[in-house]
């Protein structure tokens, strides 16, 4: 019986110290200000439509090769 005790015990001090380890690494991080929220947003923004954009035209250029070596 005492070794369930002990083993709880052990598990509570191994989680507690977890949490202690957690809050002070969430301390250490630099949260964005708005400027720099907006900014890396509109960034993502925009890649993705050049991105999308790049695999769009691809796709078609694919296609439209395909369709002529098909109907040659």
């Amino acid at each position: 019986m005492a070794e369930n005790t002990n083993a709880v015990e052990n598990a509570a001090k191994k989680s507690g110290s977890w949490f202690k380890g957690l809050k002070a690494e969430y301390k250490k991080v630099i949260w964005p200000n708005k400027e720099e929220v907006r900014k890396q947003t509109i960034a993502v923004v925009l890649i993705s439509l050049v991105v999308g954009l790049v695999i769009a035209v691809l796709d078609m250029g694919l296609q439209y090769g395909i369709d002529f070596i098909i109907n040659l």
